[in-house]
């Protein structure tokens, strides 16, 4: 492995004057430059590239064509590589695969795969698991002839009878509902269009809770009572969510008693309820939104339980009585602690689980409601990832939980809070040689500029020296308190097999270390996300990880903004870039308020109709940010349809950064003319996108089997 790795370093070098020759005798697609201003607080900005935006417009369909034949050209001596790579990857899956069952109004319900086929069947047995199958709903079928699908949220009224569920083909997120029949596998005839997956139903089995899409901006700001068996235009819409900053949802509760409505903003939350046996009725404001107030609400019994951060950052545990929802009836459960986050809550009727997090690491702490003794699981590595998972029932001592790290597989446990006894239901199954012993984790603290400690995890298979002489990936995505915890993934493996460290940067902008974490790495201290990533760069580097020739950085969306920035900021840092569907153009998508997203986000990245916030996202705007300087090799991908980040933004990140940059090196744009925002669909389908990106890093290191 040792002479591997060395060989590896040393092949690079020969191989980056080949693809450079090849790039010399190569032309990259050269967008046309249409300058079109945009004039703000004084500021003028011209845009060259401005008409990418137009879909429509042939022209623009043709350059994103174009642009995929250069990436394909130039990687066409990887070809046969990503094709071994993808059946590598695709070898390790278990293809004809289940879940594991849950109970729920009688019925136990699951998924499985079978061998060869890319989509789930939804299956479920009445009383058993001995009981008959019945697949109730098969995506694959479902799917035949779309080059995309994807399913959104089903929903079994009480009878068991009939299922809602939505079907997204185009991959914008805009579902359409349909109701099938469970008794005799026929579709109703009506149909509604334009929402997002799931809803709720009432408890009279035809009464049906839908949430509509602004079908322009994308936003979920309806939610409509529909009639099962009625024409649909006679749907009656009862919430309206008229704040452009606010998105609405609609679901069921787990007692099944409630039908809450919830809106929700960056920094605000506001529900609503409905008793589920009155589907006509008033909903119930349970506590009028405000600014910088966000709550979640769980039903049992007579009490509501209120998640909340009102007076506490990093949240507390409320209860009221149903009867009396509003705030001045609140009661503490839990207190606020500074050094802990409280995310969420299961309720049992014996038991409450809380899922928090302390150190940047989640954890599960088990609360006997009666004796009021409390213990926590212990995961017994130093980094993982837990989570709460289906808890369909109240009267039980079993917790369904899942569990992963960066060398163990996702797993199904149940625990009994009682006699604190685990059981393992199901592990991931890894098809082939794996051993997780072969693998070695690590979780290390970063100093940042301002001296904060900054966590990452690394995994790299054991053998590993640290003499600089490994390829290194440092992943991240540092925004909207996302926290990324590391997992296991199989796909991984192709990778780390040969001799890449995988490093994952829990930098600020998420919410891994307490709600400070977010605030530190959003709106006017946005930068604060970029830097922590390069010093989780600069430490690889200075603990002899890697160097800056094996160096290699990925981040997606919102980490595609974080690319973005990190090569305008330290460009020699990097061997190379995978930037995913990336969030660039951020001041013009920000001064948009067509564009999907844009009004719900003003608390993330700031509104930059204020001049303050103007200046400072324009600060470090990838997009406006591109200068004449030498650029990493990087890969940028995007879907045509995208629904969050629009393509458009790293089509005309790519136009400009051709126009600019000072070096030869590899600069790709990949588009996938079906897909939108996550990539192709489909289990398979997607590692052939996956299979690209390794090889590109693969081909700037050498690497060819």
């Amino acid at each position: 492995m040792r002479q591997f790795f060395l060989i590896t370093f040393l092949a690079a070098a020969s191989v980056t004057c080949n693809y450079r020759n090849n790039i010399q005798t190569m032309t990259p697609p050269i967008a046309e430059k249409q300058p079109h201003e945009m004039t703000i607080h004084g500021h003028t900005r011209t845009d060259n590239y401005f008409w990418l935006k137009e879909r429509e417009n042939p022209e623009v369909i043709k350059y994103l064509e174009d642009e995929n034949a250069y990436t394909a050209e130039l990687l066409s001596d990887t070809k046969q590589f990503q094709e071994d790579l993808y059946k590598e990857m695709r070898a390790r899956i278990k293809e004809d695969d289940e879940s594991v069952p849950y109970k729920d109004n009688g019925y136990f319900y699951y998924t499985r795969y079978e061998e060869g086929k890319e989509y789930k069947l939804h299956c479920r047995r009445k009383g058993s698991m001995e009981a008959p199958e019945e697949v109730f709903i098969d995506e694959n079928a479902l799917a035949e002839g779309h080059d995309y699908f994807s399913l959104g949220g089903i929903e079994i009224s009480d009878d068991n009878k009939v299922a809602a569920f939505g079907i997204d083909t185009v991959s914008r997120r805009l579902y359409t509902i349909h109701f099938k029949n469970l008794e005799t596998g026929e579709m109703y005839y009506e149909t509604i269009a334009n929402c997002a997956g799931g809803g709720a139903w009432a408890k009279d089995n035809k009464t049906f809770f839908y949430i509509a899409k602004d079908t322009e901006t994308l936003r979920t700001n309806r939610i409509v009572r529909h009639q099962l068996g009625t024409d649909v235009h006679d749907d009656v819409e009862v919430f309206l969510e008229e704040d452009e900053t606010f998105t609405c949802y609609a679901w069921r509760s787990k007692s099944k008693d409630y039908i809450f409505i919830g809106s929700f903003q960056t920094v605000s939350s506001e529900y609503q309820m409905l008793d589920a046996a009155n589907p006509k009725g008033e909903f119930t404001i349970i506590q009028p939104r405000e600014r910088d107030h966000e709550y979640d609400v769980s039903h049992f019994g007579d009490k509501l339980y209120i998640v909340t951060n009102w007076d506490a950052k990093n949240f507390r545990l409320m209860e009221t009585p149903v009867s009396k929802p509003g705030k001045e009836n609140w009661k503490e459960v839990i207190a606020h602690r500074p050094e802990t986050l409280l995310e969420n809550i299961e309720i049992f009727r014996n038991h409450l689980v809380v899922a928090e997090r302390s150190e940047g690491l989640p954890q599960l702490r088990i609360i006997d409601q009666k004796t009021g003794n409390e213990h926590y699981l212990d995961f017994g590595e130093e980094a993982y990832t837990s989570y709460i998972g289906t808890n369909m029932d109240f009267d039980t001592e079993i917790l369904r939980y899942g569990y992963s790290s960066l060398t163990t597989p996702w797993s199904t446990l149940d625990y009994n809070m009682k006699t604190k006894e685990k059981t393992l239901l199901k592990e991931q199954e890894v098809i082939g040689d794996f051993d997780r012993t072969n693998y070695q984790t690590e979780r290390v603290m970063v100093t940042a500029d301002d001296g904060t400690q900054v966590p990452m995890s690394i995994v790299y298979r054991k053998g590993v020296k640290k003499d600089g002489s490994n390829p290194t990936l440092l992943y991240a995505y540092g925004s909207y308190g996302a926290t990324m915890d590391p997992y296991f993934s199989s796909v991984r493996l192709s990778l780390l097999d040969r001799g890449f460290i995988y490093a994952l940067a829990h930098i600020r902008g998420g919410q891994e270390m307490g709600r400070d974490w977010y605030e530190d790495g959003k709106l006017l201290n946005k930068k604060n996300t970029f830097t922590d990533f390069i010093n989780c760069g600069e430490f690889l580097i200075e603990n002899n990880y890697t160097t800056t020739e094996g160096l290699f950085a990925m981040g997606g969306s919102a980490g595609g903004l974080l690319m973005g920035a990190v090569v305008n900021m330290r460009p020699d840092l990097w061997k190379g870039v995978v930037a995913a569907v990336p969030f660039v153009d951020v001041i013009t998508t920000m001064l948009d308020e067509s564009i999907p997203l844009t009004t719900g986000e003003y608390d993330e990245w700031g509104n930059p109709n204020e001049k303050e916030y103007y200046d400072y996202i324009l600060s470090y705007s990838p997009y406006d940010n591109v200068v004449a300087q030498d650029y990493p090799n990087m890969l940028v991908t995007t879907g045509l349809h995208d629904s969050q980040v629009q393509y458009w933004e790293p089509a005309k990140w790519v136009a400009k950064l051709r126009d600019n940059k000072t070096d030869d090196n590899l600069l790709l744009l990949h588009t996938n003319m079906e897909a939108g925002h996550g990539g192709a669909s489909g289990r398979f389908e997607s590692l052939k996108e996956t299979a690209m990106e390794y090889a590109f890093m693969f081909k700037l290191m050498g690497i060819d089997h």
